[in-house]
């Protein structure tokens, strides 16, 4: 279950910015509003075929770019569909993938810990079965 989780944690973002990478345009586009959690970025295109069409930045591992509404920010966004867009600095350089590592580093230890208990109780059943003697009374 943990890996399954690992995986749902790393290749969507890996994936995002793998594509963004081969396939990208790289624009200008100011920010327009931000929420104050954040839980979204909202910016506008200012060049490129869809200059002035507003669209959300996605997130990256839970996060978004700590900007100001009316920053002038570096977009990369995919042509087919503009709303699969992250800043041009974490497409070259993505930003560390806490979630991603915690939960990989979990289900390794969990995957040891299975191994270790796997191998110990082979050990265990593969050893001659010894009886003690019962103490002596004095």
């Amino acid at each position: 279950m943990f890996f399954a989780l690992a995986l749902a944690f790393w290749l969507p973002s890996r994936s995002l910015v793998q594509d963004l990478r081969d396939d990208g345009v790289t624009v200008t586009a100011t920010v327009t509003e931000v929420d104050n959690k954040p839980e979204y970025v909202k910016v506008r295109f200012l060049k490129g075929s869809e200059s002035g069409k507003e669209t959300e930045l996605w997130d990256y591992a839970g996060m978004l770019p700590d900007v100001r509404p009316g920053d002038a920010l570096l977009v990369t966004y995919d042509p087919d569909n503009p709303h699969r867009s992250l800043p041009q600095a974490w497409v070259s350089d993505p930003p560390a993938n806490l979630p991603a590592y915690g939960i990989s580093a979990i289900a390794a230890f969990l995957l040891a810990g299975a191994a270790a208990g796997t191998l110990r109780r082979r050990r265990l059943l593969r050893s001659p079965l010894t009886h003690s003697s019962p103490p002596a009374q004095a």
